[in-house]
């Protein structure tokens, strides 16, 4: 099977460029239907047989669009939800964002145990999304299923999934800030399941077992981008994958997830 991780179109806080993490938060703006619309045209002739959403709004309204063509209903989901920031909810100014980047890029350089304060680690984020998706590949062995979520969480989740993240003139995922609906796509290897959720071992990588990474579309569809860009080229990334390391070499969008 192949399972599509797109983020939501873009949202109030997007455009204000706040943290904004705790479901069911806003909706999306004009442009954030325009992208989910977007995304929806660019996937209609794939043979999806699910969709999911996490619980929060952002995530329900795009995965609508990318449903309807299908005749699907959308399903909800716990344990999707974006990475909580803690003390840094509802905040925009520019230490914190500086501090959620510095732990984001901590997580992708393999410290999954480092926490956001008084928030999540990416071993707390992993420990909940990777379980959901073992439970969509048990349930749809073959076509594509589709799941809705949020940037910070999908980017480190398709990192440990994927075994890997893609590289960019040699800088991991931390540099390939998925932008609204940008989307990573990943394909099954295997039928069977990992007993791995992301928390036992050096990075969680029993829980890549038996997925691959095949594209990493970072960019909004139909080049509908909103205020904050990724600084990175528009060209999507497939196949070829650069392991989970320790190092500091490498950039950053400031935007938030």
């Amino acid at each position: 099977m192949r399972l599509v991780l797109a983020r939501h179109g873009e949202t109030p806080a997007n455009v204000e460029g706040v943290l904004d993490t705790l479901p069911p938060g806003p909706g999306l703006t004009a442009l954030g239907e325009a992208q989910s619309q977007a995304l929806a045209d660019e996937l209609a002739a794939l043979p999806i047989t699910a969709v999911y959403a996490s619980t929060a709004r952002r995530t329900q309204l795009t995965a609508a669009r990318v449903a309807a063509p299908h005749g699907l209903a959308v399903q909800v989901v716990a344990g999707v939800h974006e990475v909580f920031v803690g003390e840094l909810e509802g905040c925009g100014d520019p230490e914190s964002i500086r501090r959620f980047w510095a732990v984001d890029r901590a997580w992708h350089d393999g410290s999954l145990d480092v926490a956001l304060p008084g928030g999540e680690s990416a071993r707390d984020v992993l420990r909940r999304h990777l379980r959901v998706v073992r439970g969509i590949r048990a349930a749809h062995p073959a076509g594509t299923a589709v799941l809705v979520g949020h940037g910070g969480a999908l980017r480190i989740a398709a990192a440990v999934l994927g075994g890997g993240v893609p590289a960019r003139a040699g800088n991991p995922a931390r540099s390939c800030y998925l932008r609204n609906c940008g989307r990573i796509v990943l394909e099954s290897e295997s039928e069977s399941e990992s007993e791995s959720d992301g928390a036992g071992g050096a990075g969680g990588e029993n829980a890549a077992d038996g997925w691959r990474v095949v594209e990493w579309r970072p960019e909004p569809p139909g080049g509908l981008g909103g205020r904050h860009s990724s600084g990175a080229t528009v060209s999507p990334i497939r196949a070829g994958a650069a392991p989970l390391r320790q190092g500091r070499s490498g950039a950053r969008s400031r935007a938030p997830p």
